[in-house]
């Protein structure tokens, strides 16, 4: 059986909760203004894994039409019960690079406690590339969760405000060696500096391999 608009439509409608999860897989078959169109009172659904397919699509999907993935997804990232929609969604803006939705991240990030969430936003930040991101980037830095460090330290690199050289630095000597990776990667971003490179000549000779070669590349980068 071929897969239609209508075909579609007929699973995101059904009372059938796996006929309605089957619907929005297959919306990656339509085109996308199609997709686009029957994927919004999916982001709605009364099932949770429903909604954060649905939301999850909407990273691509919302190429259609930013304003109306904006409404959608700030609807989700402030409403939502549930965390992983909530954490979708932000990851969704920041794919889509929708910097209008900053104060939200912002909002969310300090009234939540879900680390998932927070590792979201912090993500999302990087790729929005939003200057009044830095100081959010700076307290996930300064917070006891290593992963959300770890994704923070990728994306202090990625918004290019060379503050956040200083705050970098230390995560240099991490025993962690996937931190001190991220450390080597983001100090290209942010651009050459005498610390900066002080500190890549010492990771060029990190016992990690991976380590060193990403240190190494950065420094030929630079040259």
């Amino acid at each position: 059986m071929s897969i239609t608009p209508e075909s579609v439509q007929q699973l995101l409608s059904s009372e059938d909760l796996g006929d309605r999860l089957r619907g929005v897989n297959q919306l990656r078959q339509l085109e996308p203004k199609t997709a686009f169109e029957l994927i919004q009172p999916a982001v709605i659904d009364r099932d949770t894994r429903v909604r954060y397919a649905a939301v999850s699509q909407l990273s691509s999907l919302g190429e259609q039409d930013h304003a109306l993935a904006l409404e959608l997804l700030r609807e989700c990232l402030l409403k939502d019960p549930e965390a992983d929609v909530k954490a979708a969604a932000a990851d969704a803006i920041g794919a889509l690079k929708l910097r209008e939705a900053f104060d939200d991240l912002h909002q969310v990030y300090h009234n939540t406690s879900e680390w998932l969430i927070k590792l979201s936003i912090v993500a999302a930040l990087g790729e929005l590339g939003e200057p009044r991101g830095f100081e959010l980037l700076e307290d996930a830095l300064q917070g006891d969760n290593d992963l959300i460090r770890t994704v923070a330290i990728g994306a202090m690199g990625e918004l290019g405000d060379q503050r956040g050289i200083p705050l970098l630095l230390p995560f240099a000597s991490s025993p962690d060696w996937q931190i001190r990776h991220r450390v080597a990667q983001a100090l290209v971003h942010l651009g050459a500096t005498q610390e900066a490179e002080e500190t890549l000549q010492k990771l060029a000779s990190d016992d990690v391999e991976t380590v060193a070669q990403a240190a190494q590349r950065t420094r030929q980068g630079e040259q």
